[in-house]
């Protein structure tokens, strides 16, 4: 099995592969990431599904001018058809165990993203109880991580802690969704759905709803100056 940890790299490293070029990955294209993440998707299905768009997109592009793939939207459809696919072929066959082996996301590393994190919450202007809170929430799992002096250090179970951050983000959110200026909200919402215009054509309406979301969460903490939890933003350093 793939290492859970690699999804985004490896994702991101094969449409760039692909494209032929190290484009940036934009803001859309994380958040839809995010939410094949959120979804289930399985690394293998995203990555047939950037190779089924790609193979189609070339094999056209050899019959007329066609625009140059600038976004992992675009492979969109064809990645939930793969999920389909693979889901259909896996039917009836043993499940494999999740592991944590190679890693690398050694106990102090873990420890030092979620420290980090707390002290850039502890600054937070806006909701400030809310991320006061989820700042000594993130101190209590920092300490976790680490095994008490002396002791040998035993396997974080990193998938399940990734579920806990993913659910402190979520509240995180939610108070600043509710402290933000209206203004704001309508602004953010406004500059995703003029992202998402390209490729509605591409996407299911749950979809779209679930980008939307991600786009619109992960904007509203980078306007706020505040960090990401997910290990997916450790530092690799």
């Amino acid at each position: 099995m793939r290492n859970y940890f690699n999804y985004f790299t490896e994702i991101e490293e094969r449409f760039q592969q692909r494209r032929g070029s190290l484009l940036l990955l934009s803001t859309l294209d994380w958040a839809l990431i995010e939410t094949w993440r959120e979804a289930g998707i399985p690394l293998e299905a995203v990555l047939r599904g950037i190779d089924a768009a790609f193979d189609k997109y070339e094999a056209r592009q050899k019959r007329a001018r066609m625009q140059r793939i600038n976004g992992l939207a675009w492979c969109a459809q064809a990645v939930m058809q793969a999920a389909v696919e693979l889901n259909e072929a896996s039917t009836g066959s043993a499940s494999l165990a999740a592991t944590a082996q190679e890693s690398g996301f050694e106990h102090e590393r873990v420890a030092a993203h979620l420290a980090a994190a707390a002290e850039a919450l502890d600054g937070a202007t806006v909701a400030p109880e809310a991320c006061r809170a989820t700042a000594a929430r993130l101190r209590e799992l920092a300490a976790e991580v680490m095994a008490p002096a002396g002791e040998k250090p035993v396997p974080a179970d990193l998938e399940g802690l990734e579920r806990l951050l993913t659910v402190l983000e979520e509240k995180l959110y939610d108070a600043l969704r509710a402290a933000a200026p209206e203004a704001l909200l309508v602004g953010l919402k406004e500059h995703a759905a003029l992202e998402l215009a390209p490729y509605r054509s591409r996407m299911g309406v749950v979809q779209l709803r679930q980008v939307e979301r991600q786009f619109v969460q992960k904007q509203l903490l980078v306007h706020y100056n505040l960090p990401r939890l997910s290990l997916f933003y450790m530092s690799q350093q």
